[in-house]
Protein backbone atom coordinates (compact mmCIF):
# COMPACT_ATOMS: atom_id res chain seq x y z
CA UNK A 1 0.00 0.00 0.00
CA UNK A 2 1.43 3.30 -0.91
CA UNK A 3 1.93 5.81 1.89
CA UNK A 4 -0.27 8.18 0.57
CA UNK A 5 -2.91 6.10 0.33
CA UNK A 6 -2.82 4.84 3.98
CA UNK A 7 -5.90 4.37 5.75
CA UNK A 8 -6.11 7.13 8.78
CA UNK A 9 -7.84 4.50 11.38
CA UNK A 10 -4.32 2.22 10.87
CA UNK A 11 -1.44 4.95 11.04
CA UNK A 12 1.27 2.85 13.13
CA UNK A 13 1.90 5.33 15.52
CA UNK A 14 -1.69 5.40 16.90
CA UNK A 15 -1.78 1.56 17.45
CA UNK A 16 -5.79 0.16 18.10
CA UNK A 17 -6.44 3.71 19.62
CA UNK A 18 -8.13 5.42 16.46
CA UNK A 19 -9.38 1.63 15.70
CA UNK A 20 -11.25 1.84 19.10
CA UNK A 21 -12.77 5.09 18.63
CA UNK A 22 -14.04 4.14 15.12
CA UNK A 23 -15.44 0.59 16.81
CA UNK A 24 -17.35 3.12 18.97
CA UNK A 25 -18.40 5.26 16.23
CA UNK A 26 -16.47 8.26 18.51
CA UNK A 27 -14.23 9.40 15.23
CA UNK A 28 -15.19 8.90 11.28
CA UNK A 29 -18.19 6.90 11.56
CA UNK A 30 -21.50 8.11 13.44
CA UNK A 31 -23.80 5.23 14.18
CA UNK A 32 -25.60 3.43 17.37
CA UNK A 33 -23.00 2.59 18.82
CA UNK A 34 -21.87 5.88 20.14
CA UNK A 35 -25.26 6.50 22.23
CA UNK A 36 -24.99 2.55 23.22
CA UNK A 37 -22.02 3.48 24.85
CA UNK A 38 -22.87 6.95 26.12
CA UNK A 39 -26.49 6.77 27.21
CA UNK A 40 -26.33 4.46 29.86
CA UNK A 41 -23.04 5.83 31.48
CA UNK A 42 -24.76 9.53 31.40
CA UNK A 43 -27.95 7.60 33.88
CA UNK A 44 -25.83 5.56 35.88
CA UNK A 45 -23.43 8.62 36.15
CA UNK A 46 -26.59 10.76 37.37
CA UNK A 47 -27.75 7.65 39.30
CA UNK A 48 -24.58 7.79 41.46
CA UNK A 49 -24.80 11.52 42.22
CA UNK A 50 -28.40 10.67 44.21
CA UNK A 51 -27.21 7.53 45.21
CA UNK A 52 -24.22 9.48 47.41
CA UNK A 53 -26.50 12.32 47.87
CA UNK A 54 -28.81 9.75 49.84
CA UNK A 55 -26.84 7.32 51.02
CA UNK A 56 -26.37 5.74 54.77
CA UNK A 57 -23.73 2.58 53.13
CA UNK A 58 -20.91 2.93 55.61
CA UNK A 59 -17.83 5.44 54.92
CA UNK A 60 -15.53 3.68 52.88
CA UNK A 61 -18.13 2.76 50.57
CA UNK A 62 -19.55 6.68 50.19
CA UNK A 63 -15.85 7.43 49.93
CA UNK A 64 -15.30 4.70 46.91
CA UNK A 65 -18.86 5.76 45.22
CA UNK A 66 -17.20 9.39 45.04
CA UNK A 67 -14.11 8.25 43.31
CA UNK A 68 -16.05 5.94 41.30
CA UNK A 69 -18.72 8.75 40.57
CA UNK A 70 -15.86 11.45 39.47
CA UNK A 71 -14.09 8.35 37.28
CA UNK A 72 -17.16 8.23 35.50
CA UNK A 73 -17.55 11.94 34.67
CA UNK A 74 -14.72 12.44 33.40
CA UNK A 75 -15.41 9.43 31.43
CA UNK A 76 -18.87 10.80 29.96
CA UNK A 77 -17.09 14.17 29.63
CA UNK A 78 -14.35 12.86 27.02
CA UNK A 79 -17.23 10.70 25.09
CA UNK A 80 -18.60 13.84 24.57
CA UNK A 81 -16.15 16.38 23.92
CA UNK A 82 -15.48 13.58 21.35
CA UNK A 83 -19.01 13.85 19.68
CA UNK A 84 -19.22 17.86 20.00
CA UNK A 85 -15.66 18.30 18.25
CA UNK A 86 -15.86 15.50 16.01
CA UNK A 87 -15.10 17.26 13.07
CA UNK A 88 -12.30 19.32 14.58
CA UNK A 89 -10.48 15.97 15.68
CA UNK A 90 -10.38 14.35 12.13
CA UNK A 91 -9.69 17.37 10.54
CA UNK A 92 -6.16 17.51 13.32
CA UNK A 93 -5.86 14.07 12.58
CA UNK A 94 -6.37 14.32 8.84
CA UNK A 95 -3.40 16.90 9.09
CA UNK A 96 -1.04 14.52 11.07
CA UNK A 97 -1.11 11.78 8.71
CA UNK A 98 0.10 14.43 6.07
CA UNK A 99 2.99 14.92 8.47
CA UNK A 100 3.49 11.49 9.54
CA UNK A 101 3.72 10.36 5.49
CA UNK A 102 6.22 13.36 4.85
CA UNK A 103 8.21 11.59 7.71
CA UNK A 104 7.86 8.65 6.56
CA UNK A 105 8.77 9.30 2.82
CA UNK A 106 12.17 10.49 4.27
CA UNK A 107 15.30 9.50 2.50
CA UNK A 108 17.42 10.23 5.74
CA UNK A 109 17.84 7.33 8.02
CA UNK A 110 18.50 9.39 10.99
CA UNK A 111 14.68 10.27 10.47
CA UNK A 112 13.17 7.25 9.71
CA UNK A 113 14.55 5.82 13.05
CA UNK A 114 12.77 8.83 15.21
CA UNK A 115 9.77 7.91 13.34
CA UNK A 116 10.07 4.04 14.21
CA UNK A 117 11.27 5.01 17.92
CA UNK A 118 8.07 7.45 18.61
CA UNK A 119 6.07 4.75 17.02
CA UNK A 120 7.29 1.78 19.33
CA UNK A 121 7.20 4.20 22.24
CA UNK A 122 3.22 5.77 21.34
CA UNK A 123 2.16 1.72 21.06
CA UNK A 124 3.94 0.67 24.21
CA UNK A 125 2.29 3.65 26.26
CA UNK A 126 -0.92 2.76 24.68
CA UNK A 127 -1.05 -0.62 25.73
CA UNK A 128 0.02 -0.37 29.17
CA UNK A 129 -2.73 2.32 29.87
CA UNK A 130 -5.00 -0.41 28.40
CA UNK A 131 -3.29 -3.21 30.61
CA UNK A 132 -4.13 -0.74 33.58
CA UNK A 133 -7.55 0.07 32.31
CA UNK A 134 -8.22 -3.94 32.64
CA UNK A 135 -7.01 -4.60 36.03
CA UNK A 136 -9.17 -1.23 37.02
CA UNK A 137 -12.40 -3.30 35.51
CA UNK A 138 -11.42 -6.34 37.36
CA UNK A 139 -10.91 -4.67 40.23
CA UNK A 140 -14.44 -2.83 39.89
CA UNK A 141 -16.36 -5.86 39.76
CA UNK A 142 -14.45 -7.83 42.44
CA UNK A 143 -13.57 -4.96 45.23
CA UNK A 144 -17.67 -5.66 46.48
CA UNK A 145 -16.78 -9.61 46.60
CA UNK A 146 -14.46 -8.90 49.48
CA UNK A 147 -16.29 -6.51 51.23
CA UNK A 148 -18.52 -7.49 54.69
CA UNK A 149 -21.86 -6.11 53.22
CA UNK A 150 -23.61 -6.51 50.05
CA UNK A 151 -22.83 -3.78 47.95
CA UNK A 152 -22.92 -3.06 43.53
CA UNK A 153 -19.49 -2.71 42.06
CA UNK A 154 -20.68 0.97 42.07
CA UNK A 155 -23.59 2.86 43.87
CA UNK A 156 -26.43 3.58 42.02
CA UNK A 157 -29.88 5.26 43.13
CA UNK A 158 -33.35 3.25 42.07
CA UNK A 159 -36.52 4.57 43.04
CA UNK A 160 -39.22 2.05 44.05
CA UNK A 161 -36.40 -0.73 43.86
CA UNK A 162 -34.35 -2.52 46.28
CA UNK A 163 -31.18 -4.08 45.01
CA UNK A 164 -30.28 -5.55 47.91
CA UNK A 165 -33.11 -7.30 48.73
CA UNK A 166 -32.47 -11.36 49.42
CA UNK A 167 -35.95 -12.41 47.81
CA UNK A 168 -35.39 -11.01 44.41
CA UNK A 169 -33.06 -11.44 41.51
CA UNK A 170 -32.32 -7.32 41.33
CA UNK A 171 -29.13 -7.67 42.77
CA UNK A 172 -27.53 -9.97 40.89
CA UNK A 173 -29.00 -8.57 37.68
CA UNK A 174 -27.51 -5.30 38.04
CA UNK A 175 -24.32 -6.60 39.18
CA UNK A 176 -24.35 -8.02 35.73
CA UNK A 177 -25.15 -4.74 34.14
CA UNK A 178 -22.57 -2.78 36.07
CA UNK A 179 -19.64 -6.00 35.17
CA UNK A 180 -20.91 -5.10 31.23
CA UNK A 181 -20.92 -1.30 31.39
CA UNK A 182 -17.00 -2.06 33.25
CA UNK A 183 -15.06 -2.67 30.19
CA UNK A 184 -17.31 -0.35 27.98
CA UNK A 185 -16.57 2.82 30.18
CA UNK A 186 -12.71 1.48 29.62
CA UNK A 187 -13.04 2.05 25.94
CA UNK A 188 -14.18 5.47 26.10
CA UNK A 189 -11.23 6.51 28.66
CA UNK A 190 -8.49 4.58 28.23
CA UNK A 191 -8.29 5.59 24.33
CA UNK A 192 -8.32 9.11 24.74
CA UNK A 193 -5.86 9.11 26.78
CA UNK A 194 -3.68 7.46 24.48
CA UNK A 195 -4.56 9.78 21.47
CA UNK A 196 -3.69 12.77 23.49
CA UNK A 197 -0.14 11.06 24.33
CA UNK A 198 0.33 10.16 20.92
CA UNK A 199 -0.53 13.87 19.58
CA UNK A 200 1.98 15.30 22.08
CA UNK A 201 4.79 12.31 20.75
CA UNK A 202 4.45 13.28 17.59
CA UNK A 203 4.98 16.89 18.36
CA UNK A 204 8.35 15.92 20.47
CA UNK A 205 9.18 14.14 17.01
CA UNK A 206 8.56 17.24 14.65
CA UNK A 207 10.76 18.96 17.30
CA UNK A 208 13.56 16.41 16.98
CA UNK A 209 13.47 16.45 13.55
CA UNK A 210 14.19 20.28 12.98
CA UNK A 211 17.02 19.72 15.80
CA UNK A 212 18.50 17.11 13.21
CA UNK A 213 18.08 19.00 10.27
CA UNK A 214 19.80 22.60 12.25
CA UNK A 215 22.77 20.21 13.80
CA UNK A 216 23.09 18.59 10.12
CA UNK A 217 23.30 22.17 8.32
CA UNK A 218 27.47 21.92 8.80
CA UNK A 219 27.27 18.54 6.09
CA UNK A 220 25.88 20.88 3.36
CA UNK A 221 26.83 23.46 0.71
CA UNK A 222 26.85 26.79 1.53
CA UNK A 223 24.36 27.52 -1.49
CA UNK A 224 22.08 25.03 0.35
CA UNK A 225 22.13 26.26 3.98
CA UNK A 226 19.87 29.06 3.54
CA UNK A 227 17.28 27.12 1.63
CA UNK A 228 17.39 24.32 4.52
CA UNK A 229 16.68 26.98 6.97
CA UNK A 230 14.04 28.43 5.19
CA UNK A 231 12.23 24.95 5.47
CA UNK A 232 13.51 24.68 9.09
CA UNK A 233 11.57 27.73 9.65
CA UNK A 234 8.21 26.44 7.91
CA UNK A 235 8.39 23.29 9.58
CA UNK A 236 8.64 25.23 12.75
CA UNK A 237 5.34 26.87 11.75
CA UNK A 238 3.52 23.69 11.47
CA UNK A 239 4.78 22.33 14.64
CA UNK A 240 3.82 25.68 16.21
CA UNK A 241 0.25 25.23 14.20
CA UNK A 242 -0.03 21.50 15.62
CA UNK A 243 0.68 22.52 19.45
CA UNK A 244 -1.93 25.33 18.78
CA UNK A 245 -4.66 23.23 17.65
CA UNK A 246 -4.12 20.63 20.38
CA UNK A 247 -4.38 23.30 22.51
CA UNK A 248 -7.61 24.90 21.29
CA UNK A 249 -8.78 20.77 21.32
CA UNK A 250 -7.75 19.91 24.57
CA UNK A 251 -6.89 23.06 26.86
CA UNK A 252 -9.96 23.19 28.89
CA UNK A 253 -9.96 19.79 29.22
CA UNK A 254 -7.17 19.33 30.49
CA UNK A 255 -8.43 21.67 33.22
CA UNK A 256 -11.32 19.34 34.23
CA UNK A 257 -8.80 16.53 34.26
CA UNK A 258 -6.52 18.09 36.48
CA UNK A 259 -9.25 19.09 39.24
CA UNK A 260 -10.73 15.27 38.47
CA UNK A 261 -7.00 13.95 38.98
CA UNK A 262 -6.38 15.62 42.40
CA UNK A 263 -9.80 15.05 43.38
CA UNK A 264 -9.50 10.80 42.79
CA UNK A 265 -6.48 10.88 44.52
CA UNK A 266 -7.56 12.44 47.70
CA UNK A 267 -10.56 10.06 47.66
CA UNK A 268 -8.09 6.99 46.94
CA UNK A 269 -5.91 8.13 49.49
CA UNK A 270 -8.47 8.29 52.19
CA UNK A 271 -9.88 4.67 51.13
CA UNK A 272 -6.87 3.56 51.85
CA UNK A 273 -6.82 4.46 55.17
CA UNK A 274 -10.12 2.98 55.97
CA UNK A 275 -9.66 -0.14 54.12
CA UNK A 276 -11.20 -2.92 55.96
CA UNK A 277 -8.93 -6.18 54.41
CA UNK A 278 -6.02 -6.37 52.64
CA UNK A 279 -7.84 -7.49 49.27
CA UNK A 280 -10.21 -4.03 49.86
CA UNK A 281 -6.62 -2.53 49.95
CA UNK A 282 -4.52 -4.18 47.09
CA UNK A 283 -7.79 -2.87 44.84
CA UNK A 284 -7.56 0.70 46.63
CA UNK A 285 -3.46 0.31 45.27
CA UNK A 286 -4.46 -1.09 41.84
CA UNK A 287 -7.05 2.37 41.42
CA UNK A 288 -4.61 4.23 42.63
CA UNK A 289 -1.53 3.58 40.46
CA UNK A 290 -3.98 3.37 37.25
CA UNK A 291 -5.09 6.88 37.49
CA UNK A 292 -1.67 8.19 38.68
CA UNK A 293 -0.30 6.29 35.70
CA UNK A 294 -2.51 8.06 33.26
CA UNK A 295 -1.56 10.99 34.67
CA UNK A 296 1.67 11.02 35.06
CA UNK A 297 2.14 9.91 31.37
CA UNK A 298 0.28 12.78 30.32
CA UNK A 299 2.71 15.58 32.16
CA UNK A 300 5.36 13.38 31.74
CA UNK A 301 5.30 13.56 27.57
CA UNK A 302 4.23 17.25 28.11
CA UNK A 303 7.22 18.18 29.72
CA UNK A 304 9.39 16.47 27.55
CA UNK A 305 7.61 18.93 24.50
CA UNK A 306 8.15 21.99 26.56
CA UNK A 307 12.26 20.86 26.98
CA UNK A 308 12.58 19.72 23.35
CA UNK A 309 10.75 22.84 21.81
CA UNK A 310 14.23 24.75 23.71
CA UNK A 311 16.55 22.40 22.32
CA UNK A 312 15.65 23.57 18.52
CA UNK A 313 17.03 27.03 19.74
CA UNK A 314 20.35 25.50 20.86
CA UNK A 315 20.97 22.67 17.94
CA UNK A 316 20.55 26.34 15.97
CA UNK A 317 23.12 27.68 17.99
CA UNK A 318 25.36 24.88 17.91
CA UNK A 319 25.65 25.19 14.06
CA UNK A 320 29.09 26.85 12.51
CA UNK A 321 26.54 30.15 12.37
CA UNK A 322 29.55 32.22 11.96
CA UNK A 323 30.86 31.00 8.89
CA UNK A 324 27.54 31.62 7.05
CA UNK A 325 27.15 34.77 4.74
CA UNK A 326 25.18 37.45 6.66
CA UNK A 327 21.69 37.19 4.87
CA UNK A 328 22.16 33.44 6.11
CA UNK A 329 22.86 34.47 9.82
CA UNK A 330 20.10 36.80 9.94
CA UNK A 331 17.15 34.08 9.15
CA UNK A 332 19.23 32.18 11.70
CA UNK A 333 18.87 34.34 14.14
CA UNK A 334 14.77 34.58 12.96
CA UNK A 335 14.53 31.06 13.87
CA UNK A 336 16.52 30.91 16.87
CA UNK A 337 14.46 34.03 18.42
CA UNK A 338 11.28 32.26 17.88
CA UNK A 339 12.23 29.42 19.34
CA UNK A 340 12.97 31.04 22.43
CA UNK A 341 9.28 30.73 23.22
CA UNK A 342 8.44 27.12 24.63
CA UNK A 343 5.61 24.98 22.55
CA UNK A 344 3.25 24.18 25.98
CA UNK A 345 0.92 21.89 26.25
CA UNK A 346 -1.79 24.29 28.24
CA UNK A 347 -4.21 23.74 31.18
CA UNK A 348 -7.17 25.81 31.18
CA UNK A 349 -5.27 27.65 28.56
CA UNK A 350 -3.23 29.13 30.61
CA UNK A 351 -0.85 27.04 32.85
CA UNK A 352 1.61 25.18 31.28
CA UNK A 353 1.23 20.74 31.29
CA UNK A 354 4.66 19.90 33.16
CA UNK A 355 6.24 17.72 35.84
CA UNK A 356 6.41 20.89 38.00
CA UNK A 357 2.91 21.87 38.01
CA UNK A 358 2.01 17.81 38.39
CA UNK A 359 4.44 18.45 41.84
CA UNK A 360 2.55 21.21 43.06
CA UNK A 361 -0.52 18.97 42.80
CA UNK A 362 1.07 16.07 44.62
CA UNK A 363 2.48 18.20 47.12
CA UNK A 364 -0.84 20.07 47.88
CA UNK A 365 -2.62 15.60 47.96
CA UNK A 366 0.38 14.67 50.50
CA UNK A 367 -0.56 17.56 52.56
CA UNK A 368 -4.50 16.72 52.42
CA UNK A 369 -3.65 12.77 53.03
CA UNK A 370 -1.45 13.69 56.11
CA UNK A 371 -4.20 15.56 57.73
CA UNK A 372 -6.71 12.75 57.24
CA UNK A 373 -3.88 9.63 58.11
CA UNK A 374 -3.88 11.92 62.27
CA UNK A 375 -7.48 12.45 61.99
CA UNK A 376 -8.61 8.96 60.77
CA UNK A 377 -5.37 6.86 61.37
Amino acid sequence: MELNSMDTVNMPIFGNTLKLMKFWSYLFVHNWRRYMAMAPYMIINSTQYVDIYLSTEPLDFIIRNVYLAVLFTNTVVRGVLLCVQRASYEKFIEMLKSYYIQLLESDDPFIINLVEETTRMSNFIGRINLMMGTCTCIGFVTYPLFGSERVLPYGMYLPLIDEYKYASPFYEVFFVIQAIMAPMGCCMYIPYTNMVVTFTLFAILMCRVLQHKLRSLEKLKETQVHREIIWCIRYQLKLSGLVDSMNSLNTHLHLVEFLCFGAMLCVLLFSLIIAQTIAQTVIVIAYILMIFANSVVLYYVANELFFESFEIAIAAYESNWMDYDVDTQKTLKFLIMRSQKPLAILVGGTYPMNLKMLQSLLNAIYSFFTLLRRVYG
